[in-house]
């Protein structure tokens, strides 16, 4: 008597390929997306310090067209508001690490 095993071995990979797309692809994403954060922030530090050093007192929307520019040049998608608002945030932090400075 011989056994076909074929629809056992069908639903099987089914029942894997499902797994994969309910679980496994969407932490990879997840953690994709979490390291593009990260770049993100170190290059928008990285790139308002040089604005803030480049520019100096000049104003601030030449910094912002600065620090878009670098990470345009980068090749970093990002959203402007989020952009904007992570560019804002570092400023505020080197001003405040500044005014601790000099006391």
């Amino acid at each position: 008597m011989k056994t076909d095993y074929t629809f056992i071995f069908e639903l099987i990979i089914t029942l894997i390929s499902a797994l994969i797309s309910c679980f496994l692809i969407p932490q990879l994403k997840n953690r994709l997306s979490e390291e593009k954060r990260e770049q993100l922030l170190y290059w928008t530090e990285v790139a308002v310090k040089a604005a803030e050093q480049l520019y100096g007192s000049k104003t601030g929307q030449q910094k912002k067209e600065y620090v878009v520019s670098f990470l345009l040049s980068k090749g970093i998608v990002f959203d402007i508001d989020e952009v904007t608002a992570l560019i804002e945030s570092e400023v505020y932090r080197l001003t405040s690490e500044s005014k601790e400075q000099n006391k």
